[in-house]
């Protein structure tokens, strides 16, 4: 009766893994996962495959797959593709990854279809699930219902997608009662707004769990002011000192390796190596113009998937820019933008890199 008892007033906690639990304490680039697909639009699982290994091969601490950048119509049924690409990840991760690196699947719908995306996740070895924060007629309060639902299956990154592709504003108090659900290890931070970062991190510290919650950026538009930013805070223990540890980016999936010698320098100026702060800090802008060439913010984003496909493309990892959805693809002049940032910034994309293991990865 007493283990009973203590079964029911204490349940299991989902946890990550030892290994990937301190590979996301510790900051780490995580890719979101493009789509590859052949010019039916179908599946291209060869380069699938390789997009994987190149992200691995790169020095990913982990991969976030199934989530925007994977196009959200994977789960639509005349697809039908959101297992077969974690599983395609999967495959590849256990035979080419340590057990540092940390298998992030996302999850989306409203709670009965999180839940069995999470539970299909974790049936396929994926360390967490990253929450989708779009529900159709959904308020903050059942949003957080739907979060404790799914935090019952499996560990919880939260995610504050910007407004201008469907994201829902939520003020300091959702993510301070967001943060005190005990299966939420990571909250990924993309509303595109200074601000509403800001409301973000006050509210994780405000939950009394910011000691296990790492930040990470998904402000693909101020990714290094992120990893160098410190937020001075009041949390449930006092004031206190709060960092992005990584990144969560669909900017990340290209420029990969690049990307992990970023963040290398991003822990070091945090350590306090002031000719790091100095090195990253002049790379910001560089970032920025890049980035405004492959997510395509003077269209309202429209060539922001079509973009991360275009940069793949360039580079002989894929060969085409095809989406699910045949209304999205490249703005007029992306392309030759992309050309433009490619030619002006080299040490941002992996040129090189690639080009030396393109063909072991195709293999």
């Amino acid at each position: 009766m007493t283990a009973l008892r203590r079964k029911v007033l204490m349940p299991d906690i989902p946890s990550l893994r030892p290994e990937a639990a301190r590979t996301l304490a510790r900051g780490a680039v995580i890719p979101a996962h493009p789509l590859a697909l052949d010019a039916d639009r179908r599946l291209d699982e060869r380069r699938q495959r390789a997009l994987t290994r190149y992200y691995l091969a790169a020095g990913a601490g982990g991969l976030a797959v199934g989530v925007h950048t994977t196009q959200f119509e994977i789960r639509d049924p005349e697809h039908a593709l959101y297992e077969p690409v974690l599983a395609l990840a999967a495959e590849e991760m256990d035979a080419r990854a340590d057990a540092s690196v940390v298998r992030i699947a996302g999850v989306v719908g409203d709670t009965p279809q999180a839940v069995a995306e999470a539970e299909l996740a974790r049936g396929l070895g994926y360390d967490a699930v990253l929450l989708s924060p779009v529900v159709e007629g959904a308020d903050p309060a059942r949003l957080l219902e739907r979060a404790r639902a799914v935090a019952e299956v499996m560990p919880v990154i939260g995610f504050y997608l910007q407004a201008a592709i469907g994201g829902p504003v939520l003020e300091r108090a959702f993510w301070r009662e967001f943060g005190r659900i005990p299966a939420v290890v990571a909250v990924k931070a993309a509303p595109f707004d200074r601000y509403r970062t800001l409301e973000l991190v006050r509210g994780i510290a405000e939950s009394g769990r910011a000691d296990g919650i790492a930040l990470y950026t998904g402000n693909d538009d101020a990714i290094v002011a992120d990893l160098l930013a410190e937020y001075h805070v009041d949390s449930a223990d006092g004031p206190r000192t709060m960092r992005f540890v990584g990144g969560l980016l669909g900017q990340w999936a290209v420029g990969t390796q690049a990307a992990v010698r970023m963040l290398a320098l991003a822990h070091r100026a945090s350590a306090g190596d002031h000719a790091a702060h100095r090195a990253l800090s002049a790379a910001a802008v560089d970032l920025l113009d890049a980035n405004q060439a492959v997510f395509d913010p003077a269209n309202g984003f429209h060539g922001v998937i079509a973009g991360v496909h275009e940069v793949l493309r360039q580079q002989g990892l894929l060969d085409g820019v095809w989406c699910l959805d045949p209304e999205e693809g490249l703005s007029p002049g992306q392309a030759d933008e992309i050309r433009r940032v490619r030619a002006a910034y080299p040490e941002l994309h992996d040129d090189a890199f690639i080009a030396a293991h393109r063909d072991e990865w195709l293999r």
